[in-house]
């Protein structure tokens, strides 16, 4: 799908992209070195994994202050963003689908980690 296309879709249809497997709300750290990143399995706070979405989604980026608004203008330039992800997926051309894994079991919030132990929880998981 090309950015004129999606500049043309209702903020509806944009929201109905995502298929809430929660990954763009898992902590990645970058390596200010090298600017490599890391994805790691913990989510944040808000993130509910019963329902597999933000508690707080209107009121996200004010809550969480490097909480970033997806839009067809910056979607593909996150080099953090799963490329599972349904609206990275809109932009890569080698993409091959694969089946969706649940978060549950395999990630925890960020409630239940400290800061200094993030890098324990980096995972290199195939569906990231």
């Amino acid at each position: 799908m090309d950015k004129n296309t999606l500049n043309k879709i209702s903020s509806a249809e944009w929201e109905a992209i995502c298929d809430n497997c929660g990954k763009c709300c898992m902590i990645t750290l970058e390596d200010e070195d090298t600017g490599d990143m890391y994805h790691t399995n913990v989510l944040c706070r808000y993130f509910d994994m019963q329902q597999c979405r933000c508690s707080v989604y209107d009121k996200r980026c004010e809550l969480v202050p490097n909480c970033l608004k997806l839009t067809p203008e910056n979607v593909d330039k996150l080099p953090f963003m799963p490329k599972t992800c349904a609206y990275r997926k809109l932009f890569d051309k080698s993409y091959k689908e694969q089946p969706l894994m649940p978060l549950q079991g395999r990630a925890v919030s960020e409630l239940e980690v400290k800061e200094e132990e993030l890098e324990d929880h980096i995972v290199d998981w195939e569906d990231l």
